[in-house]
């Protein structure tokens, strides 16, 4: 289940006083090991209700007010998306709160999402779940010839991501099917990169295809971050297309790493394409 974690402002934040290195560090240690677990889906700051406005419908009629705004404890000033198992989870989350943060003095409000489950069948609930037919999830999957663990290990390396599982043919029913010295090659691995999951197993013989015709996009705010992570996974491979300016990105490249898998690592992809 999902739950938005959201963090109250306070005078500080409604001032605009940006929070300290210290503060942005423990934040960032905070969001890691969330993310390690797999439970931070995103998560943002916001700036203070002076740079905003209120939207107010009376009668149907918009009314526009400009902030600041009053109330302060019940701003917000950030919030966090979790995936949990539970409310209980989200609470243990929400405990672990960074004290660097004001002191230690914040204020904090968990709300779940609701769900689709949660409504009365009926006409208008249909049209909602027409809307979202989409899959919950589009997942990349990848072969290899018996180097799926120093692959993915290799790109977890490179992005951050938290490597979920790595399962051997070994700890599965599958062992019966397979030769003996295979029962330490991978069956399943999950590289879960905030929500999206590159998947991947060994393939023997006849089985295994190059990979051929498709490529992993990654996409970054930051072009030195983008450039390193090109650079890293373009050592020992092939570059199809140097990282550098294009008419459709402010940075784009392409290359096959040294294990067979095709990259395009992106800055700032315009909005017209």
């Amino acid at each position: 289940m999902k739950f938005m974690m959201m963090r109250k402002a306070d005078t500080d934040t409604e001032r605009g006083v940006l929070p300290s290195q210290e503060i942005l560090r423990a934040m960032a240690d905070y969001n890691e090991r969330m993310m390690q677990a797999g439970v931070f889906v995103s998560g943002n700051g916001l700036r203070p209700t002076s740079e905003g406005c209120r939207i107010q419908f009376h009668n149907g009629e918009p009314l526009v007010t400009t902030g600041p705004f009053d109330q302060t404890a019940e701003l917000l000033a950030g919030y966090s998306i979790l995936e949990v198992d539970s409310l209980e989870d989200a609470i243990a989350w929400a405990k672990q709160w960074p004290t660097e943060d004001a002191g230690g003095n914040t204020t904090l409000e968990l709300r779940r999402y609701f769900t689709m489950e949660d409504f009365d069948p009926g006409a208008g609930l249909d049209k909602h779940k027409a809307l979202s037919r989409l899959p919950l999830e589009m997942n990349v999957h990848v072969g290899f010839p018996g180097t799926c663990r120093e692959a993915m290990t290799f790109y977890q390396e490179v992005t951050g991501g938290n490597l979920e599982a790595l399962v051997t043919y070994g700890e599965t029913p599958a062992a019966e099917g397979v030769p003996a010295d295979w029962h330490a090659k991978i069956v399943h691995a999950s590289l879960n990169l905030r929500g999206r999951r590159l998947m991947g197993a060994d393939t023997a013989g006849d089985c295994y295809q190059a990979p051929m015709g498709a490529q992993v996009h990654l996409e970054y705010d930051d072009p030195e971050q983008a450039e390193r992570v090109f650079s890293q996974l373009a050592q020992g491979g092939s570059v199809m297309m140097p990282f550098e300016q294009t008419f459709w990105a402010n940075r784009f490249g392409m290359t096959t790493d040294r294990l067979g898998v095709q990259w395009m690592i992106s800055n700032q992809i315009k909005s017209c394409l």
